[in-house]
């Protein structure tokens, strides 16, 4: 059996232009899958003039004709999915290849005002959550408290189902929150009418990923947020509530670990977060601010001002390793035009000495300043440059440093917003 798929996942703190990656592999796909995370996540598309900025739905819904499916290991928002397939549809887009697990779990009312309550009452310790309910979903799920869109396929099971969870939710908020909870009635003005207009999409994707790989299509999974956000991997706790690595791809999926084929890894020329947490190549300085409008960092959902940084190769080595990527994508690397000089931090200097891996302790991160390595800096514009031997010697002389710093190759780079802004190096990606 001929195995076809690709994974396409964030190597940083999420925001690396995976949607841009992702819709420009998906003209060569059958099938995109996301198999993590929430409405927190956001992917901005161009296409020609047009900016799509999506949430939940796979990046591949721009392409007519890819089946797209939101995997088992995503908490959906109804509300905000139905907002989402409305202006798709209004701009001449369709969803009759739309799939959506029946393991998948829902967002409520509750999980987003659970949110906003438990980050107020960390004070001074908040993680920065985009308040969009995910944790608090996630958290249901693995409390056995959540409800599941099969869920809605029954209705009479339903609704005993929710006035359950009501029962225990309301006590969390009247007894230590104090403040009024929820009822059958709030969630039918809310969400239900869009839980239930999604059941035409839901079904076992399981199954259907599987017979698709099977029958030889080409399969594209893809992450949502990036490795340093993950759950396990990233900077706990300051991460998101799933696993973005390419392990989450067989349990956020349901695909067996032999059938995951190719894992491209994206990352900036640079580095972006949002949100607290330590972060060793932060630059709080002009070239930072230059960066910043340059590259239009600002969040596809919040709007946030993104924190900028030099290129972290130390947290990017160990992305490669978790994650195991056959190649990288580099994105906004137009954005690097103009600087005298660029750097990448290849190590961290700690007291206890020089540090090649990126440690798990955020007290030992706090104390780490980068070990740069230096590459001289090009003036060209490259936004238009479409092979890599047309890019200036600095530039090309940055891509190779690269590779040797992760010893992994660079197989795509990214110079722009629109699909035709790609140079490619390696095109055989699909196994």
């Amino acid at each position: 059996m001929s195995i076809s798929t690709l994974a396409v996942i964030g190597s940083q703190w999420g925001d690396e232009g995976k949607g841009k990656i992702t819709d420009f592999m998906a003209e060569q796909a059958d099938v995109v899958v996301r198999y993590q995370g929430g409405p927190n996540a956001g992917h901005t598309v161009v296409v020609g003039k047009e900016i799509f900025k999506l949430h939940q739905l796979p990046s591949g819904i721009i392409h007519r004709g890819k089946t797209c499916i939101l995997g088992n290991g995503m908490v959906i928002d109804p509300v905000v999915m139905q907002a989402e397939l409305k202006e798709l549809l209004d701009r001449g887009l369709t969803d009759d290849k739309l799939f959506i697990s029946d393991r998948v779990h829902l967002i409520m009312p509750y999980h987003k005002k659970l949110d906003e309550l438990e980050e107020q009452a960390r004070s001074g310790g908040k993680i920065g959550t985009t308040m969009r309910g995910i944790g608090p979903a996630y958290v249901d799920k693995i409390s056995r408290l959540g409800l599941r869109a099969g869920d809605f396929q029954n209705e009479n099971a339903l609704q005993a189902k929710i006035e359950n969870i009501l029962k225990i939710k309301n006590e969390l908020f009247t007894k230590l929150y104090g403040v009024p909870g929820f009822t059958m009635e709030n969630l039918e003005e809310e969400c239900l009418p869009a839980a239930r207009r999604l059941i035409p999409y839901i079904c076992d994707t399981s199954i259907l990923i599987d017979e698709e790989i099977n029958k030889g299509s080409k399969v594209l999974f893809e992450g949502a947020q990036g490795t340093m956000l993950d759950i396990d991997f990233g900077t706990y706790p300051y991460v998101t509530s799933s696993n973005p690595v390419s392990g989450g791809i067989c349990v956020g999926s349901g695909v067996a670990p032999s059938k995951v084929g190719t894992i491209l890894g994206i990352t900036k020329a640079y580095t972006t977060r949002v949100g607290e947490g330590p972060f060793p190549t932060e630059l709080k300085n002009p070239i930072g601010d230059k960066i910043r409008e340059k590259g239009r960092e600002y969040g596809t959902t919040t709007g946030r001002p993104r924190r900028i940084g030099w290129l972290d190769g130390v947290a990017l080595r160990s992305a490669c390793r978790i994650n195991g990527f056959g190649y990288l994508a580099i994105t906004l690397f137009d954005v690097l035009s103009g600087l005298e000089k660029v750097n990448v931090a290849s190590a961290y200097s700690h007291e206890e000495g020089t540090l090649e891996h990126f440690p798990a302790n955020l007290h030992i991160l706090d104390k780490c300043t980068p070990v740069y390595q230096e590459f001289k800096g090009w003036d060209d514009d490259i936004s238009e440059v479409k092979n890599f031997q047309s890019l200036p010697e600095a530039a090309k002389n940055y891509i190779k440093g690269l590779e040797e710093i992760l010893k992994v190759k660079i197989a795509l780079i990214s110079v722009g917003p629109r699909r035709d802004q790609t140079i490619v190096i390696f095109n055989k990606l699909f196994q």
